[in-house]
């Protein structure tokens, strides 16, 4: 069951873009779709070790009290991407954030009354040509702005099948340009020695990442070490006042 809001409804209406159309899940059919395609993407195609209840379903305890965005090709009559969002208040009856089961968030304790996490967030392989993400970037902001939510946080995975080359050499390459001040720095439980996988090679910046960072986002500290999803991940926090100004007129021109 979604935990929602009252006064929310409204966000639910589906915004339609050519043959796509995008919102927030209505119903368990929607969401089990969403997971569907999860599943799909973590764990058969880039091998995540996901221990499904239901065949095909990645579902975890988080998912009941988050939203899911989700963006369907109307035309296939399919969900192609997805993102899942935790509000602070769900966050609160939960109990924690999905983030806190890698990192230590002590010191972002002062901004959890605005903070939303996002995850999960996933697009089919034949729509990996932007639309998809602009449309789910488009309707989360949307989303953050509508609610008064002044903060996003998450995580930005790097895969690892190269042993964690790639991660630690992206890591120390972002490290000047986007790393956030001090006060704002989490502590990763399970941390990736990156200092001893660093090549010096010029790494390779998956999109999502790329997106963030240019969004205004800040690296929060160093890299998690996630064995289920055999990923590093990034720590990100993303105040609303830092969105760049043209990625707020792109994200809110609908």
């Amino acid at each position: 069951m979604l935990h929602t809001q009252e006064g929310r409804a409204k966000d639910n209406g589906r915004n339609h873009h050519q043959h796509y159309s995008v919102g927030l899940a209505l119903n368990e059919r929607e969401i089990e779709e969403a997971q569907r395609l999860r599943y799909r993407v973590f764990a058969e195609e880039l091998g995540a070790r996901i221990r499904p209840r239901v065949a095909g379903v990645d579902a975890d305890f988080y998912d009941p009290h988050c939203e899911h965005l989700i963006v369907r090709d109307e035309q296939a009559g399919k969900v192609v991407g997805t993102y899942r969002i935790l509000t602070p208040e769900a966050a609160t009856k939960v109990g924690n954030y999905y983030t806190e089961n890698e990192f230590d968030l002590t010191r972002l304790q002062h901004l959890r009354a605005g903070m939303v996490e996002v995850g999960r967030s996933c697009i089919h392989p034949d729509y990996r040509g932007g639309a998809v993400i602009a449309l789910l970037w488009g309707k989360l902001a949307e989303f953050m702005l509508k609610n008064e939510y002044r903060y996003l946080i998450g995580c930005a995975s790097i895969g690892m099948a190269d042993g964690g080359h790639n991660a630690a050499n992206l890591f120390v390459q972002l490290l000047d340009a986007h790393i956030a001040p001090l006060e704002y720095r989490v502590f990763p439980r399970d941390r990736l020695p990156f200092e001893r996988l660093v090549t010096g090679h010029a790494a390779e910046v998956p999109p999502l990442l790329k997106g963030y960072l240019r969004a205004g986002a800040w690296i929060c500290g160093d890299p998690a070490w996630d064995p289920d999803f055999n990923t590093a991940d990034l720590p990100l926090l993303l105040p609303m006042d830092r969105l760049s100004p043209r990625y707020a007129r792109h994200f809110m021109r609908d």
